[in-house]
């Protein structure tokens, strides 16, 4: 790990988006039979920011909390990862958001979660509290489609902040579909126009398969040809990014058609401690390997790698590799990589562990 780098300057990464106090289960179970809570930071945006400032890039976070304890509470611990806060807002009529929820894997039927975020003082970010500027200068901006979600106002802000415009910052899109914050259907085809806006997209294939019905990663790749870099995420299987090497000849999906390299990268095995927070790793490490100027399997490996730091922990959010250390096993040949197998701990110890 290469340590929180300084914010004075002009942040390499925007990580935009809101963040909230989470409280997470003492024991696996129902949220009914979980008898007490430990107090945390949850939120996808802010997760990518404290990794990325961990791994030693200047990080700027933009959101909007509440004159309250729990809002305190995350600009001081988001601030205390090294993160530049000086742009999050406070509101004196709205609270900060808070959620609750079980250890379960998102994509189970057994994982619970309960927000208490309606009408919070992140869902009041609009074009008018959040202007360009607090962006601009940045190398990258990264949002998620959780914010369009929020409220209309949400929705115009990251509008107007992915909108084309000369100088704009390379624009990190994470699809994010919550399913249980769009209540009136319109997630497929606000996420895809989102996406459509973006440099570098980041999807599941399985989110792929809910919002637009297809799940084959050449068929998501159809679906979204106008990003320059699309990754979609394939869980134990690993990754696959599609990177444009040149201008799409056209207009819609049909355009991308022969324009791309397509490169596949398997996941190391990981013992999962807790499977929350690895998708937001998993796109710090790909945004940093983009900052360090990597190449793409390089780029796939280190978000696979900074992603089984989180898993190997209880929590949203962990200390990732050193650089030294993730560097080395980024570079291993394709048969050593495919032996790694992480488990708890494993970020502390320059020895990899390999399966037998």
């Amino acid at each position: 790990m290469s340590g929180p780098a300084p914010v004075d300057a002009a942040p390499d990464v925007v990580c935009l988006g809101e963040s909230m106090v989470t409280f997470l289960p003492s024991r696996p179970g129902r949220l009914a039979d979980v008898p007490s809570f430990t107090r945390a930071i949850g939120g996808a945006e802010s997760n990518v920011a404290c990794s990325l400032a961990a791994a030693g890039h200047r990080v700027r976070w933009i959101g909007r909390v509440g004159r309250d304890g729990f809002g305190d509470h995350l600009v001081d611990t988001i601030g205390g990862h090294g993160v530049d806060v000086t742009a999050v807002g406070r509101d004196p009529h709205r609270p900060t958001g808070v959620y609750f929820r079980t250890d379960e894997d998102r994509a189970t039927d057994a994982h619970e979660v309960v927000y208490y975020r309606a009408g919070s003082a992140a869902s009041a970010m609009s074009p008018a509290t959040v202007p360009y500027d607090s962006v601009a200068g940045a190398r990258i901006l990264h949002v998620t489609g959780i914010t369009a979600a929020l409220s209309a106002d949400c929705l115009a802000l990251m509008r107007e902040l992915m909108a084309p415009r000369p100088g704009r910052p390379l624009v990190s899109f994470d699809v994010n579909h919550r399913p249980g914050l769009w209540r009136d259907g319109g997630a497929p085809s606000v996420l895809l126009d989102l996406a459509r806006r973006a440099d570098v997209v980041f999807v599941g294939a399985d989110e792929a398969e809910r919002l637009w019905g297809v799940g084959d990663p050449a068929a998501i790749r159809a679906v979204l040809a106008e990003p320059a870099v699309l990754v979609v995420k394939r869980g134990g299987e690993g990754a696959v990014a599609f990177e444009r090497r040149g201008p799409v000849p056209g207009v819609g999906p049909a355009a991308a058609t022969g324009t791309d390299t397509g490169t596949h990268t398997p996941a190391p095995r990981v013992t999962v401690v807790s499977p929350v927070g690895a998708g937001d790793a998993f796109a710090a490490g790909f945004l940093s390997g983009t900052l360090r100027g990597l190449g793409m399997t390089a780029r796939l490996r280190h978000g696979h790698l900074v992603a089984a730091a989180v898993l190997t922990v209880p929590g949203d959010l962990a200390a990732p590799p050193r650089r030294g250390h993730a560097d080395r096993l980024a570079a291993l040949d394709d048969a050593a990589w495919g032996t790694l197998h992480l488990g708890p701990g494993w970020t502390g110890d320059d020895q990899e562990v390999r399966t037998p």
